[in-house]
């Protein structure tokens, strides 16, 4: 059931292009919150929003790789909006120059449906003029994205990840009333649910195999996911499967870039210089490597 999952996500995901000029950042697993103590966002959202201002100056696409808003934890959008203002504003502008792409992850499932996204996303009310004005009309969320690849024949598929995850794809709803009920209030006093692979060891392995034995299954199939919160960068000549982390380490946050046809696993973090200063830095984790060295 699980891999057939999996291959319904890539059948109908929506395809962009990526070629020479390309540019792309992907990010995922931000779980923008309320800026409570659940809020596991907030220690980060400084890097975050300084890389993310880098990116679009640099005239970047985005590409969010699902679990970017934190729906489980948190009913009301307004106060999460409220919290991380700026960042839904800079999100904006990359969507009005057309480089912006959203994909839904289990914690913001809901937002596959276009009604759901534009009610909440489409509009932001502005207390200084009094009036409503657009946020990310129009956007959509995608389950999957395919990076047609010039030139080649085989693509990139762009996926959450919790497709290998039956718990939090299939009884999302149930995880989801648990983390309301129960995790949520336990994590303020130090206590993490045993139910995600980001915080159980042993569901982070079971839903990176089934990942795996996926990629292995389709002809070596190159994804790049999230969910886990475990960055990943392979050997030309292992398995293709990527993982951009998250952006709730502490202390930092991981990414994937491509640039120039080149792959690169990065980490925006803040370092103290000699006089005090804090100043916050990209360092290459690993690559950069050839994209078409995944694609044989």
């Amino acid at each position: 059931m699980i891999q057939q999952i999996i291959s319904n996500s890539y059948k109908n995901a929506k395809k962009i292009k990526l070629n020479c000029d390309s540019k792309f950042v992907f990010f995922s697993d931000c779980h923008r919150g309320d800026n409570s103590y659940a809020d596991d966002f907030v220690h980060n959202r400084n890097i975050y929003f300084h890389a993310l201002r880098s990116y679009y100056e640099n005239d970047f696409t985005y590409v969010e790789l699902g679990d970017g808003i934190e729906l489980w934890e948190n009913r009301d959008f307004s106060e999460i909006f409220e919290a991380h203002k700026n960042i839904f504003l800079l999100l904006r502008d990359f969507h009005l120059k057309d480089k912006l792409h959203m994909i839904w992850g289990n914690h913001d499932m809901v937002l596959s449906k276009e009604k759901r996204v534009d009610k909440l996303l489409g509009s932001y009310f502005d207390a200084v003029t009094a009036t409503d004005k657009d946020l990310l009309k129009g956007l959509k969320f995608d389950e999957g994205i395919i990076l047609d690849v010039e030139g080649y024949d085989k693509n990139i598929l762009l996926i959450h990840g919790h497709q290998a995850d039956f718990f939090n794809y299939v009884l999302w709803k149930f995880s989801r009333f648990l983390v309301r009920a129960l995790w949520k209030p336990l994590q303020i006093m130090g206590i993490k649910d045993p139910t995600s692979p980001a915080k159980n060891y042993k569901e982070l392995i079971k839903v990176e195999r089934r990942l795996k034995k996926w990629i292995e299954n389709n002809n070596n199939q190159m994804v790049i996911a999230g969910h886990t919160h475990r960055p990943r960068f392979p050997e030309p000549n292992d398995l293709p499967y990527f993982n951009d982390g998250s952006c709730v380490h502490p202390r930092s946050i991981t990414g994937i870039e491509i640039v120039d046809m080149q792959i690169s696993l990065i980490k925006w973090h803040t370092i103290s210089t000699k006089d005090g200063t804090l100043q916050i830095v990209k360092t290459i984790l690993e690559g950069p490597q050839d994209v078409a060295n995944y694609l044989k």
